[in-house]
């Protein structure tokens, strides 16, 4: 039976020791260059206990560049685990001690050419609760300029540039999947309809 009440969600609710699970033990299963994997015996809530695999991941940045024209700076990239190429915004991981502002603004000029005079921190995402601790940091770059890409030599995509609206189509139409892009352009439009960019219908 739920126990949902109608009423507004108290903030505090969501550490609530009635959901909460305790690590009893942990061990590494997988090491490898960038991602560990671990399973944990828990505690849970109802004081039995259960295995917890899962994923630690060192965190990302995801960047919805807006050039001067109103548009998306997009990327198409091969995704190996899933063996196909991808539409999605430029991202990257956060190197170790690196602020995630700093990773931002390195991976968009790595991969992009771009960099930006303006950085708006629009949220985080979570993208894999289920097997992962990965957290993902959105910013919006505003005030571009086009420079040289800096790629490394195992990164290859096309760089290109959709109106706003053509990208939120294309999630729409189930073209662009990729779920950091269709989160952080979620939150940018809805920055954008509070803080209008010249010329730009969202």
């Amino acid at each position: 039976m739920s126990t949902l009440q109608n009423k507004p969600l108290d903030i505090q609710s969501l550490n609530d020791p009635h959901l909460t699970e305790t690590t009893l033990s942990s061990e590494i299963m997988a090491q490898g260059k960038m991602l560990t994997v671990r399973y944990d015996q828990a505690l849970l809530p109802n004081g039995t206990t259960s295995g917890r695999e899962y994923v630690i991941h060192p965190g990302a940045v995801v960047v919805i560049a807006l050039t001067s024209q109103c548009e998306v700076v997009l990327e198409r990239q091969f995704r190996y685990p899933l063996k196909q190429v991808f539409i999605e915004l430029p991202a990257g991981k956060i190197d170790a001690g690196e602020p995630v502002l700093t990773t931002g603004q390195r991976e968009l000029l790595e991969e992009t050419g771009y960099t930006a005079s303006e950085w708006i921190k629009l949220g985080i995402q979570h993208p894999c609760i289920g097997y992962s601790n990965e957290v993902i940091h959105i910013y919006l770059a505003l005030g571009l300029q086009l420079g040289a890409h800096q790629r490394d030599i195992d990164e290859a995509m096309d760089v290109f540039c959709w109106p706003f609206a053509h990208v939120m189509q294309a999630i729409e139409a189930g073209e662009i999947t990729d779920s950091k892009t269709m989160s952080a352009m979620l939150l940018a439009e809805r920055y954008l309809r509070k803080h209008p960019q010249p010329g730009m219908l969202v």
